[in-house]
């Protein structure tokens, strides 16, 4: 999927959501366990209840990888899952590798071939040896850790040199030649979304995956205002406040209702541009 066809995904379900399934065998509804594989059952009746809402799906790869192997099995089974219903939707591994050479080629080849995902996190910290083997894959995505909403991004994300870059901004700059929009989007916080403006003079035309709304305390609205372009140019994420919405029987439903919820609002964002 390249940028011109999640613009059209964007458009058609006139929303820019992405659900993330951290899926937590230690917060689904306790009668899940009772399955053959509770966090297959869980994904399988959240992405049911969300996908008329929702143009992307984010898996978190450490609530797999904790389950050991049952966890990659069950991972692998989702993806299967959503490949299935022959719909267009853009899946991002929440992987955050970040080697280089032979392994960072296998780590693309796991996400790429064996598991068919449209693009993974990185952390771009060793450069372009991390990223290279990711951009061989025509119309797959690097998604790169640009500016994190978590508290202590300002241990490194804000160092300043002496010109008064900041090392995302450093990030930003040097990353976007590596590739154009069809390949690298950024990571950037919903908290952070005062920052967004800034961030848009270096990279305007790039995807930005933002997390943090909705159970972090990040506002949809602001990140809109300030991180949107003139092809929507947003993936925001909401993880716990949709899929652990309930922990009863209604679990699923109630997923699906603030889903609904936040495709309405985008809907409104979007009268804007399109």
């Amino acid at each position: 999927m390249n940028h011109e066809q999640l613009f059209n995904l964007i458009k058609k379900k006139q929303s820019f959501l992405c659900v993330g399934l951290d899926s937590d065998l230690n917060k689904i509804p306790a009668f899940l366990l009772n399955e053959e594989d509770p966090l297959f059952a869980f994904n399988k009746a959240i992405v049911d209840a969300t996908l008329p809402f929702t143009v992307a799906y984010k898996p978190n790869l450490a609530f797999y990888e904790a389950a050991g192997v049952k966890g990659w099995q069950s991972l692998q089974k989702t993806v299967e899952y959503i490949r299935s219903l022959n719909q267009p939707v853009f899946l991002i591994a929440d992987a955050k590798r970040g080697d280089i050479g032979n392994t960072s080629a296998m780590y693309a080849k796991t996400f790429f071939e064996t598991m068919d995902f449209d693009a993974v996190t990185l952390s771009p910290y060793m450069g372009l040896d991390t990223v290279s083997p990711f951009l061989q894959y025509p119309d797959k995505w690097s998604v790169l850790l640009a500016l994190t909403s978590n508290q202590s991004a300002t241990d490194f994300q804000y160092f300043e040199e002496r010109t008064g870059k900041k090392l995302f901004e450093q990030v930003l700059e040097t990353s976007k030649t590596w590739a154009d929009k069809n390949r690298l989007m950024y990571v950037v916080g919903a908290t952070k979304a005062e920052a967004l403006t800034g961030i848009r003079k270096i990279v305007p035309e790039h995807f930005l995956l933002v997390p943090g709304v909705g159970a972090q305390g990040g506002s949809l609205s602001e990140v809109a205002r300030y991180g949107m372009n003139r092809q929507c140019g947003l993936l925001v994420n909401s993880s716990r406040g949709i899929i652990y919405a309930s922990k009863d029987n209604d679990f699923a439903e109630a997923a699906g209702e603030k889903a609904r919820m936040m495709q309405l609002e985008m809907a409104e964002l979007l009268n804007n541009i399109v």
